[in-house]
Parts: structure tokens; C-alpha cells; sequence
């Protein structure tokens, strides 16, 4: 049996079906669940002690639930697994801070641990299929924790839509599903001093039906008046805005060996390309190490572009939002049209085609990139695709 396979038959198949823990804790993941049991939890809002111990919990609410039953089974692995997965970050995240136990960011590092593991151990990646199935269980990972608390955050309604709006990247994502991980986790624990119930998580789904991106993304005049109002432009969803942007700037992203030269090649032959690997050609600075030069005089290449009112191509790795961000700001003052296309393939194809470059990364070098990696959300650009080449 795959791996891949052996991963999912710990999903229930039937709603009387008891969760096979022995096999999960002994043969599955043992070092994740021995890791779990050693991670202690602020006892004012988990009574019930350890992470694995409150994993446990949320899965048996999750698989009680009619709602996860009324989920297609495709669905309900995704659910399940990220049920599983849900609270892996505070395994690195967990402190002792001012008397207590906390773990801050845990939902962030979460999502990249199990990004990285469904990846690299479970072979999902490479095929839409697969990216669907993993983006889908990172995506429920890495909000698991916003529902609960939306509603006293200011513009819940954008947040709501921002969050929603992934499902036109991975259709299986959905508000409905995210908060019935999120119902299981605020259920799935002792607790009589978090005031973070079932019913925050209720009301947050009442919010995101009256603001139509409850079970699909809110349908936008345009993706320019999606972007604007996602990364806080404009304040009203409902504007139908005239496009100013003067040209396009396509930016590829994903970890080096993916393809992106040849897909360049093929979908943007005549465009000019800002390429941070064929500067460290010229200039012979090494892709390990300093890159700021590199990035000065990409950037310094694409303004040139961008005064001149010229389509280009960005070809870096660009694999965190951060990064991704000063690309967008940049071309955003010249009123350019970003997209931004991930590209990704096999894991063992990706190891492949980086040994046959030229100047080949260390393959230790790759999976600290595939560790850092975050896919590029709906609200980053006026554009997003994810291609596997």
C-alpha cells in the first residue's frame, strides 16, 4: 500500500467506525504524537492537558458531527487530516511566557509543517489532484484559530472574504468546512476560562452566509476590484472599478528545479524576463548566501521595464508572502497588473531537473526552502494561478 493511501485509511469510513489511535500513535507518526504528549497547553483554556491529548478530543467531535457526515469523502479526509494535524505548530512554537504556556503562531508554522510533510513523505504534490488535497488540509491548518475570534477583529467581513476567497485557488476549501474544524476545536477541550466557544464560531458562520462566501468565494465585479478590496483598497465589496493598470507583471514563484525558465519559455516567449539566476550568472555570485546585489539589480531591471510601460516576467523563487509583497508594492506604484504563478512538480522530479541545471542548490538547501514555502493566496495580486509543470 502507498503511503499516500495508508495516510487516508485512517479516516472513518463510517460514522460507528471507532478512530484507530493505537495504529496512528505507534505506526503512523509515532515521533509527532510522542512530540504532541510532551507539549503542555495553558490549563486555563485546555484543561485537558497535552496537545495530543486535545488532538484526540477534536477528532472524536469531528467525526460525531452530522455536518463532517454531510461532507463528500474527499472532504472528510481533508477535514479529518487537519483535525489530526491542527495544533502540529506548537510543537515548535510552545513557551513558557509570563506564568503561562502559549504558542504564538502556532496555526502559521503549523500549516508549513504539514505543507511540508504531505509534501516531501506523502508524494502530494506535482499533480492538481494532489495540490488540491494538501493545499485544502494546510489552508483548514493554517485558519483553524480565526473563526472563533473574527467577529471582535475590525473588518470581519474582509477578513471573512479574504479567507474564502482561496477556494478559486483549491475548490475544496470553504468557510463551511473551515468552521466545522474550528466548532471541533473550541469543543475539543476542558474548559471553563475561555469565553472562545462554539458559538463565536456559529456566529462567524452566520456573518460569512449574509456576505455570500460562506460555501464559495464572494463573486467580485472584476479581479481588479477583487484585489482592491482584498488587500484594502476600497471598502465596499460591491464596487465595480476601472482598471488604471498600465501594464503587466507576471511573477513566477516556486522552489528552484520546479521549471519555471521553461514555462517562461513557453507561455511568455517574447516578454522580456527579469531572472535572478541568469544575474548570479553574470555577476558570479553563488545562490547560496547573500543574495542582496542579486535582488538590487533585478529590481533596478524591473523598474526600467515598468517606466517604460513594458509587459515583463519576474523568475525568482519567491516562496513567502514577504517576499512576494515587495515584488507587488514595487510594481504597484507604477500601476502595472501583477500576476503571480506557482509553479510546482514531483518531488522526486524537482530533485531531478535542479541536479541537471548547471549550477545545481544543494538538495538541503531545497527542502529548507520547501519548509519556508507558502503558496500564493487569492489576496496577494490582482491575479493568482497554481500550475503543476
Amino acid at each position: 500500500m502507498k503511503k499516500a493511501e495508508v495516510l487516508l485509511s485512517v479516516v472513518p469510513k463510517t460514522a460507528d467506525q471507532a478512530i484507530n489511535w493505537p495504529f496512528i500513535e505507534e505506526s503512523l507518526w509515532p515521533v509527532y504524537v510522542s512530540q504532541m504528549k510532551a507539549t503542555q497547553q495553558n490549563p486555563l483554556y485546555h484543561g485537558e492537558g497535552d496537545v495530543w491529548t486535545h488532538t484526540k478530543m477534536v477528532c472524536e467531535g469531528l467525526a460525531a458531527d452530522s455536518g463532517f457526515w454531510a461532507c463528500g469523502e474527499r472532504q472528510r479526509q481533508e477535514l479529518f487530516l487537519a483535525a489530526l494535524l491542527h495544533d502540529i505548530g506548537k510543537i515548535v512554537t510552545t513557551k513558557w511566557q509570563d506564568g503561562a504556556w502559549t504558542s504564538p503562531n502556532h496555526a502559521l508554522r503549523g500549516a508549513n509543517m504539514v505543507r511540508e510533510l504531505l509534501w516531501r513523505e506523502y508524494g502530494l504534490c506535482g499533480t492538481e489532484e494532489r495540490r488540491q488535497f494538501r493545499e485544502t488540509v494546510c489552508l483548514l491548518v493554517r485558519y483553524h484559530m480565526t473563526a472563533p475570534y473574527i467577529m471582535e477583529k475590525d473588518k470581519a467581513e474582509q477578513r471573512l472574504m479574504r479567507m474564502a476567497a482561496n477556494g478559486a485557488l483549491t475548490a475544496d476549501f470553504t468557510l463551511k468546512h473551515l468552521f466545522l474544524l474550528s466548532k471541533a476545536d473550541a469543543n475539543g477541550k476542558i474548559s471553563e476560562g475561555n469565553p472562545k466557544s462554539e458559538a463565536s464560531v456559529l456566529l462567524a458562520g452566520e456573518l460569512a452566509q449574509e456576505i455570500s462566501c460562506y460555501e464559495k468565494p464572494f463573486t467580485f465585479a472584476s479581479p481588479y476590484a477583487e484585489y482592491a478590496y482584498l488587500s484594502g483598497k476600497t471598502t465596499d465589496p460591491h464596487n465595480h472599478l476601472y482598471n488604471n493598470t498600465q501594464t503587466t507583471a507576471v511573477m513566477l514563484c516556486g522552489l528552484p528545479g520546479t521549471g519555471k525558465d521553461t514555462y517562461c519559455q513557453q507561455c511568455f516567449p517574447d516578454w522580456p524576463m527579469v531572472s535572478l539566476d541568469a544575474i548570479r550568472e553574470e555577476t558570479g555570485i553563488p545562490p547560496v548566501g547573500s543574495q542582496k546585489e542579486v535582488v538590487q539589480i533585478a529590481r533596478s531591471r524591473a523598474k526600467a521595464f515598468l517606466r517604460q510601460r513594458q509587459s515583463f516576467v519576474w523568475n525568482a523563487t519567491s516562496i513567502t508572502p514577504d517576499i512576494r509583497s515587495h515584488f507587488e508594492k514595487l510594481c504597484e506604484d507604477y500601476h502595472a497588473y501583477v500576476r503571480i504563478v506557482f509553479l510546482e512538480t514531483a518531488y522526486d522530479e524537482n530533485l531531478k531537473r535542479n541536479q541537471n541545471r548547471r549550477k545545481a542548490v544543494p538538495p538541503s538547501v531545497i527542502d529548507k526552502m520547501l519548509s519556508k514555502l507558502v503558496l500564493p493566496e487569492r489576496f496577494e495580486a490582482h491575479e493568482i494561478m497554481w500550475h503543476c509543470v
